[in-house]
């Protein structure tokens, strides 16, 4: 193979590489007003279930019609992709959120959001597991770089730990796991109509969590206190479900497609960044010096995976990223795939 054939497919993946790497950013911006806007609601009475239980419902009222748009004339391949959808719904969804409500209801949001965060950990160790290949040092290196400057975003000074919420905390992992390994997954949906068809499963999930008494839920339709004055409550539930919701879910899953699941889950990181500059400008909440550091290392260890992305070993990966990385191409198109049919 010439030269001249291979600099143009090089050219191709760091373009995938880059846009995805895009979509993932607005995702984690978009995904990171879901606390600071949530806060209203809930210091006006508003349990953790009943937010997210409409957040996720509306939001579905609001994907699905998209999925049926994109989807149109190919729904026998919705129902063919049945599995993925149920699971992307009843774990990237349902289990995520609902279970880290339920850990930061034990112990404090920083120590649920640390361990939740645990997922690209998660990811790698996976990767170890099915190739048989042990992560190189940059991955490893880029893992433990990441995690540290994560534990400075959060300063955990002074938190306490709570067995049963360490629980749901780890329960939570396993769904934001499942986001970007389901993301990831190859097929040929369009890149919508996962969270489109997903989001459903997950609202009748936590639905009968509630009918069956295993979610509580209260949900006064109340004024709020937002940014120092009054609104009604579907402000700042308006802004959870259209940015934190619909356009996270659309861009998350279409970036992943593009960048793989672990690139993606080291990505995702920023989110607590942005989090923390929302909390910002409409809490008041600025973050400490050592904060900032933190988002310095999450950013130095993004660097190290992207690097050791482009050296996978051909032969060994078999994670949608490393097959890419390795110059293999996967059977079948993915979420974010232009091959329409």
């Amino acid at each position: 193979m010439s030269n001249a054939s291979i600099e143009p497919a090089q050219a191709v993946h760091a373009t995938r590489i880059g846009l995805g790497v895009a979509l993932g950013l607005i995702a984690s911006l978009t995904f990171a007003t879901s606390g600071t806007f949530a806060r209203p609601l809930l210091s006006a009475g508003w349990t953790p279930g009943a937010a997210v239980f409409w957040r996720v419902a509306l939001a579905a009222v609001l994907l699905l019609p998209v999925g049926l748009w994109v989807m149109r004339g190919r729904l026998r391949e919705v129902v063919a992709e049945w599995r993925t959808i149920v699971a992307f719904g009843a774990l990237a969804v349902a289990t995520a959120q609902l279970m880290y409500f339920a850990a930061v209801s034990r112990m404090s949001v920083s120590v649920a959001l640390l361990i939740e965060y645990l997922a690209p950990v998660a990811l790698v160790l996976l990767a170890w597991v099915r190739s048989r290949h042990a992560p190189s040092r940059l991955v490893i290196a880029g893992t433990l770089t990441s995690l540290a400057g994560l534990v400075l975003v959060l300063d955990l000074t002074g938190a306490s730990v709570d067995p049963l919420g360490v629980l749901f905390g780890l329960l939570a992992m396993v769904g934001a796991a499942a986001y970007f390994l389901l993301g990831a997954r190859p097929t040929r949906l369009h890149a919508l109509a996962l969270p489109a068809f997903g989001l459903p499963v997950g609202a009748v999930v936590l639905g009968l969590a509630v009918l069956l008494g295993a979610l509580p839920y209260s949900a006064p339709l109340v004024d709020v206190q937002l940014m120092g004055a009054a609104v009604p409550w579907w402000v700042p539930l308006s802004v959870v479900v259209v940015a934190a919701t619909v356009l996270a879910y659309a861009f998350g899953v279409a970036g992943i497609a593009l960048m793989g699941e672990r690139l993606a889950s080291f990505v995702s990181l920023s989110e607590v960044l942005f989090a923390a500059l929302i909390a910002a400008i409409v809490l008041g909440e600025v973050p400490a010096p050592i904060q900032l550091l933190g988002g310095l290392l999450i950013v130095a260890g993004v660097v190290l995976v992207r690097i050791s992305s482009g050296r996978a070993p051909a032969g060994l990966p078999t994670l949608p990223d490393e097959l890419e990385a390795a110059g293999a191409t996967p059977p079948t198109a993915g979420p974010g795939s232009t091959d329409r049919h």
